[in-house]
């Protein structure tokens, strides 16, 4: 509107006036332009050739100043403090890493590992499943006279972020055998059975059997509770598992509420990097119900033979002369 008020300016006087009063009416059509400007704007707007005024001239000459980024030291604490908030809840409620502290899942797993646990599926009602490899808290000490590491500062602060395990927290790592209801049975060297079912167990430490021969604990047969686990190592000769913790308050059983989560991957060392699979012989249908379906049919069939076959004999007897 600036262009208006010049430009009736370079016309006749008689149109001056009325070309003043449209220039008088730009305050109220566009306060953003004129704001800050008094009417003496208007006459250096004279001198300027009849060129529209530039952005700074609209702003009252003064450009916006752009605003002043942080710098990188400034932002670093809010990164550091936004990277240990993101740690602690994936560590919460994700996934968190453990060490493996013994020999007692070999060859699946090496003193020294590093794995890590799925934390999260619990919380929607997952269980732990025949097969899965699981990290749960000691159920009633297990690792009575085992010696708790002192960690240093800086790993007790790695540890509470969930970069390294906590060297204060009692926890364990198996696989998942039984599972509530299930009965689960060793019998000299094995194959281990599942309701009556003999696994095929490749993931047991060579040179070992399924089963010990000991009475230890070594041979046993149990039926596992709702609510509970039972579980073996897979060093079965090198490992204080269930079976030798039967005289515990639990009879061996880890309940479902210690468990913490399904290890799921080793990533560490590099060179071990894995996932950790439920074996194939845990596909087969290892229900006890199953089990008792698969013999019921049998018994069935022994039912309906008898009245068949004691009327057969009548028949046969009544038929014979006498």
């Amino acid at each position: 509107m600036g262009d208006v008020a010049v430009g009736a300016r370079s016309g006749h006087d008689g149109e001056e006036h009325r070309g003043h009063s449209v220039g008088a009416a730009d305050p109220a059509a566009d306060g953003a332009v004129t704001s800050g400007n008094d009417p003496g704007a208007a006459g250096d707007g004279e001198g300027s050739g009849g060129q529209p005024p530039t952005d700074e001239q609209g702003s009252g000459g003064a450009s916006p100043t752009p605003k002043k980024q942080r710098s990188f030291w400034k932002e670093l604490p809010i990164l550091i403090g936004i990277a240990l908030v993101l740690a602690l809840l994936i560590k919460t409620f994700l996934v968190q890493a453990f060490s493996i502290p013994s020999d007692s899942m070999q060859n699946t797993l090496q003193q020294g590992d590093r794995v890590l646990v799925d934390k999260l599926t619990p919380w929607f009602g997952s269980e732990p499943e025949r097969g899965e490899v699981v990290v749960f808290h000691d159920p009633d000490s297990w690792l009575a006279g085992e010696p708790t590491p002192d960690p240093n500062a800086l790993q007790t602060f790695l540890s509470w972020i969930g970069l390294m395990p906590s060297a204060e927290e009692k926890d364990l790592i198996k696989r998942v055998v039984g599972v509530g209801g299930d009965t689960v049975e060793c019998n000299r060297t094995g194959p281990l059975k599942v309701n009556g079912k003999a696994l095929n167990e490749p993931y047991v430490y060579p040179g070992n059997t399924p089963c010990s021969q000991d009475d230890q604990g070594g041979q046993f047969k149990v039926k596992v509770p709702k609510g509970s686990i039972w579980v073996m190592g897979d060093h079965r000769q090198n490992s204080r598992d269930s079976r030798y913790n039967q005289s515990d308050k639990n009879h061996g059983m880890v309940p479902v509420d210690e468990v913490v989560g399904r290890a799921i991957v080793i990533a560490w060392p590099i060179n071990r990097w894995d996932n950790l699979p439920v074996p194939a012989t845990f596909e087969q249908n290892l229900d006890a119900r199953s089990a008792v379906l698969t013999v019921a049919p049998q018994g069935l069939a022994l039912a309906g033979a008898v009245p068949l076959v004691l009327w057969r004999r009548q028949r046969i007897k009544a038929a014979e002369p006498r």
